[in-house]
């Protein structure tokens, strides 16, 4: 399945399992980013220009003058120097540089496998499907970082969790491909998703989980109420018991944004001891096996997301709370594909 021979099979799992971990890179380094406040240090997209760094005090003064004119610089850091601009710039250049080398990695080996006549025909469009999702993340990317260059000091956490979200989808799709190819099936995503409801449903908490993350990082709502269990005096935060039902429903609210994110951590937890009585109960010793992962490193999420909170926003805990993220989102996927039919 998914090759006509054997003779390119370690290249094409070897492949596969690369793009993965760029990936899971980039969502790390993307985290990175965000937390530093680094994605609007470069204010043009720059998709062919932008390959080399500016290797001259010229082209660091010109594209330091043209941070200098966004809201950003004057209203957060008027004081910033030319080398503390560097240090912001590298880390969102990083991030490009990586989304570059994913795009042409991915569709180099694409094109060689298809010249080739390697991957079977009615499998090569879930590739080129991904690649199109691969650089429509890099139209949203630009379409997220130009929302913060003209009336605010940042991006819009509606677009950074949209970006967030392409992301978890092309790997999660880059995985569920690895696997068919792995347990030499050919499962559909999105036909699998209308059986099982228990195991799905997992990992569309999950997903929404990181998706809710993504909006309490863009509206730096973990600068709040950095204190567990309480949010404040109680378990609902202080400044938000008058609100009226409508406002119940407001995403640009910092205060609800981070309960909500609490809230789905106690759901998605305790909906997983759920899940993990369910699987133990089918006495698969494989599954037992992929839920303890999975369960191991929900645990480990959960003490990491207490300890980002209550270190008000650590640089390292962050970036490894979203980086666990990703595990928890893979290893879902995983338990839902090898339970399905």
């Amino acid at each position: 399945m998914y090759l006509y021979s054997n003779k390119y099979s370690k290249l094409f799992k070897l492949w596969l399992i690369t793009c993965i971990f760029i990936v899971f890179l980039i969502i790390s380094v993307g985290g990175l980013t965000r937390i530093t406040n680094s994605g609007l240090s470069i204010t043009e997209w720059e998709l062919f220009e932008g390959i080399l760094p500016p290797y001259t005090l010229e082209k660091w003064n010109n594209y330091f003058s043209l941070y200098k004119e966004i809201p950003q610089f004057k209203i957060l850091y008027p004081n910033m120097t030319l080398d503390e601009f560097k240090v912001i710039f590298y880390w969102e250049y990083i991030h490009r540089i990586l989304a570059r080398f994913l795009g042409l990695f991915f569709l180099i080996p694409l094109v060689f496998f298809t010249i080739k006549k390697i991957i079977q025909k009615e499998y090569l469009i879930n590739f080129y499907l991904i690649f199109f999702l691969i650089c429509l993340q890099g139209f949203i990317g630009w379409f997220m970082v130009s929302s913060g260059l003209t009336n605010d000091v940042t991006v819009s956490h509606y677009r950074l969790a949209m970006h967030l979200s392409m992301a978890f989808i092309i790997a999660s799709l880059l995985y569920w491909n690895y696997l068919n190819y792995v347990y030499n099936q050919e499962k559909s995503l999105i036909r699998n998703f209308k059986h099982n409801y228990k195991f799905q449903f997992l990992y569309l908490l999950v997903f929404l989980q990181i998706i809710f993350g993504a909006l309490v990082s863009g509206l730096d709502a973990g600068m709040i109420y950095q204190t567990w269990p309480l949010m404040g005096d109680g378990f609902f935060p202080n400044d938000s018991y008058n609100i009226k039902l409508i406002e119940f429903f407001d995403f640009d609210n910092r205060s609800l944004v981070q309960f909500y994110h609490r809230s789905l951590a106690y759901l998605l937890y305790f909906y997983s001891l759920y899940v993990g009585y369910t699987v133990f109960n089918l006495a698969k010793k494989e599954l037992n096996k992929i839920f303890l992962t999975y369960f191991s490193f929900l645990n480990i999420q959960v003490v990491l997301g207490i300890l980002t909170l209550i270190s008000g926003l650590n640089i390292q805990l962050s970036v490894l709370h979203q980086f666990i993220g990703v595990i928890l989102v893979l290893t879902s996927l995983k338990l839902t594909y090898r339970i399905s039919k």
